[in-house]
């Protein structure tokens, strides 16, 4: 029987690391669960429909281990999934948990970060082609003009440790100079994948001076500590032991080496099989 009550954080691979990083910087006392899909990422190239049956099999999955919240920190699962899952699944399968997203808490303060009003945003092929954070930024400021540049190969630079290598310089140039490029009155990028971080060094050697690169992680995390504190109800149900614990659908010696990177720490991982359908025990914590 499932007595924990952790906080779920979920990616499809290693990039929601860097939300959690800063998740628990922020909020240290709570639990925690994270899982990344690596055997079926990435999903930024996946249609809507998959992202979507994927993504709820895994809140299913945390809501198996005791989770009542569970935050997607990654883009294209909170464009293409949360939604839906919220409105139609929730009801349903559990109805007294919550599921969030990374998109909503960074569009609604995406207008102080600039001045000219003029914005780019540098995202998987799924996350643009979604549209939501057009949709989501026309809700907030419907005076701020937003471009946004899909950059594809990005993901599987940071994936396979290349994002400080002089191979990753060409595709981080040409994403960088091509939505520049749309406007040169655009003051502020939004790292709309929280993979994108690990690039940060590389996209400000070829931007101009004085553009601000904002990245998801100290925002989510913000928006988190503000939710838990208007949602008393839910807050008290989630376990506040300190405890951190990692779950990969692939190699956990490939997900270790990997998420240390993400992480700022060292990671140890246990290997989850989602179509297995059975619940981890408590002792795990």
């Amino acid at each position: 029987m499932v007595t924990t009550q952790p906080i779920g954080i979920f990616d499809s691979g290693y990039g929601g690391l860097t939300v959690m990083k800063e998740i628990v910087k922020k909020l240290p006392r709570y639990d925690y669960i994270y899982l990344g899909d690596n055997a079926r990422a990435p999903y930024g190239n996946r249609s809507f429909d998959t992202v979507y049956r994927y993504t709820l099999q895994c809140v299913e999955w945390f809501f198996q281990q005791g989770c009542p919240l569970v935050i997607l920190a990654c883009n294209t699962a909170s464009a293409k999934a949360l939604r839906t899952i919220q409105q139609n699944d929730l009801p349903h399968i559990a109805p007294d948990n919550r599921v969030l997203g990374v998109i909503r808490p960074t569009t609604e303060i995406i207008g102080s970060f600039t001045s000219s009003r003029k914005i780019g945003i540098l995202a998987t092929n799924g996350t643009v082609q979604s549209g939501s954070y057009l949709i989501e930024i026309e809700k907030f400021f419907p005076d701020i003009k937003v471009y946004q540049e899909a950059c594809p190969m990005w993901v599987p630079i940071v994936e396979n440790n290349e994002h400080d290598q002089p191979g990753a310089d060409y595709f981080v140039k040409k994403h960088v100079q091509h939505i520049m490029s749309a406007d040169k009155d655009i003051d502020t990028l939004l790292l709309a994948c929280t993979h994108y971080p690990l690039l940060r060094d590389k996209i400000l050697q070829f931007l101009p001076a004085g553009v601000n690169v904002v990245s998801q992680g100290e925002i989510v995390a913000n928006s988190l500590e503000d939710y838990l504190q208007r949602h008393t109800d839910l807050e008290t149900r989630c376990s506040k032991n300190g405890h951190r614990v990692f779950y990969t659908t692939d190699s956990t010696e490939d997900f270790d080496n990997h998420a240390s990177i993400f992480f700022g720490e060292p990671v140890r991982s246990n290997h989850v099989d989602l179509d297995s359908n059975i619940p981890v025990a408590d002792d795990n914590y």
